[in-house]
């Protein structure tokens, strides 16, 4: 397969995958900004609820030179839904995923593209009227909704070559570094008062968590106890049947490039090889006694290597690649 048409089948892919899990993010941040919060130190650029999503995503800089000034929830809102300069933004995900998908529509079925410009058509309509008339919940579920659609067309139409490998590469890519970056945000920077620890504010905020990764049921049906960050870090860690742990994406990510490197020895299956040997053969007390910050940081940094190493092997040279999101070098 072409290079070019396999970076445009897994940048698609990814792009698809970080406008739903954008959504879920500005999601569970107008959750937790009902809620009391302390953070560790106030100068940071995380100090307001709102700046969380700016933080994830590395975007702090880009906000407040386009909105200086006070920090607003609308003003994110807007900057993280519809800024057409944000490229990160859930409307310029869409359409750059869109305008891949146009260049691929050869490799793709019909019902895949179909699908996916439709998302971007009724996107522009849905996205203005949440943000100027109210309904941003629902806008949010539309958006994961659609998401999840596309997946399930792709499933269910595309034949099972290497163009279908590298769009489920994409996707899990994507989902790693997504669980890593919201795990660490609720762990590393916001933390209730010494005397909520344990109580309704610290649930809450462990509660908006799961449910941002549609994780909350699986946690009560597994633990059937209070939540803890222990068991948290377990479940979106190392569980390998949670659909959106670092285990459950690992185990994707290796067995697609398994067969993409097929007999060949490759760089990418040999990272890959051994994330997932961390995450398959690892506990949860070694996880918490490395420092669950620490370890997550040095296993995004790893994947990012992977990323680099996927470009170089497969994809487009590192430096005419897409950009993967910065690493959260604001905690660090």
């Amino acid at each position: 397969m072409l290079s070019r048409h396999a970076n445009n089948l897994y940048w698609m892919s990814r792009q698809i995958e970080r406008a739903e899990n954008t959504a879920r993010l500005l999601d569970v941040t107008y959750q937790m900004s009902l809620l009391p919060y302390r953070v560790i130190d106030s100068t940071q650029a995380w100090a307001e609820p709102w700046a969380l999503p700016l933080v994830i995503n590395g975007l702090a800089s880009a906000y407040y030179e386009k909105y200086p000034g006070p920090l607003t929830s609308d003003n994110v809102l807007r900057f993280m839904v519809t800024d057409s300069t944000n490229p990160s933004s859930i409307c310029s995900l869409t359409y750059a995923a869109r305008e891949n998908g146009r260049s691929m529509r050869g490799v793709m079925t019909t019902e895949m593209y179909e699908d996916l410009n439709a998302m971007w058509l009724e996107l522009r309509s849905r996205s203005e009227a949440a943000l100027n008339h109210g309904g941003i919940n629902e806008f949010f579920e539309w958006v994961k909704t659609q998401s999840h659609q596309f997946r399930g067309v792709t499933f269910g139409t595309m034949l099972r070559d290497e163009a279908y490998q590298f769009i489920r590469l994409g996707t899990f890519m994507e989902r790693a570094d997504n669980t890593v970056r919201l795990l660490d945000v609720k762990y590393h920077t916001l933390l209730p008062s010494a005397a909520d620890v344990g109580g309704a504010v610290d649930y809450y905020q462990w509660s908006a968590l799961l449910r941002s990764v549609s994780a909350l049921n699986s946690y009560r049906r597994i633990y059937r106890d209070v939540i803890t960050p222990k068991r948290v870090a377990e479940l979106l860690v190392l569980r390998e049947d949670l659909p959106r742990s670092l285990h459950a994406c690992m185990n994707e990510i290796y067995e697609i490039l398994r067969d993409l490197c097929k007999r060949d020895s490759m760089e990418p299956e040999r990272l890959a090889g051994e994330l997932h040997a961390q995450l398959h053969y690892g506990r949860v007390e070694q996880v918490m006694e490395t420092g669950l910050h620490e370890y997550l940081m040095e296993f995004l940094e790893k994947l990012h290597t992977l990323n680099d190493e996927l470009n170089r092997n497969f994809l487009a040279p590192v430096d005419a690649a897409p950009s993967v999101r910065p690493g959260l070098q604001a905690q660090t």
